[in-house]
């Protein structure tokens, strides 16, 4: 009798264990409306130039939005955030206004290619262009300066400026 109450228990666990694991969401970016503010410093998003920044995170319907990428990443950066972030979007600048960056223009932050130290500013200062390719980069880096980094050299020493 044992032996049944103990495989009772764990049989539903030894049949997930040859189960693949399925992803918790998926995520598509959402459009920034004419009201929207900055989730990191309150600003108006879209009056300003640059690319801007959402998230997504766990348990929540709707992303929160930043009107630049590097508020976005000094949110996303932090040790209490990184645990709850279910998704990332910035713009890709090179398909959209640097003036107006259109939400048709937003792609995976994770896989996008960013220039750090560009001449072109933002809403409170020196951009984090963000772009879908490291050749679009490399072409805007060129243009306007800046050094071309991946998503995973994005730090917060970086954005500090250390």
């Amino acid at each position: 009798m044992k032996k049944l109450l103990i495989l009772a228990v764990l049989w539903p666990l030894l049949m997930a264990c040859g189960q693949e694991a399925q992803p918790i969401t998926t995520h598509t970016a959402e459009a920034i409306t004419d009201h929207e503010r900055c989730h990191q410093c309150g600003m108006m998003i879209i009056k300003y130039p640059g690319p801007k920044g959402q998230v997504f995170i766990k348990q929540q319907a709707h992303s929160v939005k930043f009107c630049s990428t590097r508020d976005m990443f000094a949110f996303s950066l932090q040790p209490e955030n990184q645990r709850q972030l279910t998704g990332l979007f910035v713009h890709d600048m090179a398909k959209t206004d640097w003036d107006k960056p259109q939400d048709d223009a937003f792609i995976d932050a994770t896989k996008a290619w960013y220039v750090y130290g560009t001449s072109k500013k933002a809403v409170m200062g020196p951009a984090v262009a963000s772009f879908e390719t490291k050749d679009s980069a490399t072409q805007f880096a060129q243009e306007f300066g800046g050094a071309v980094i991946s998503y995973q050299q994005v730090n917060i020493s970086l954005l500090a400026g250390d």
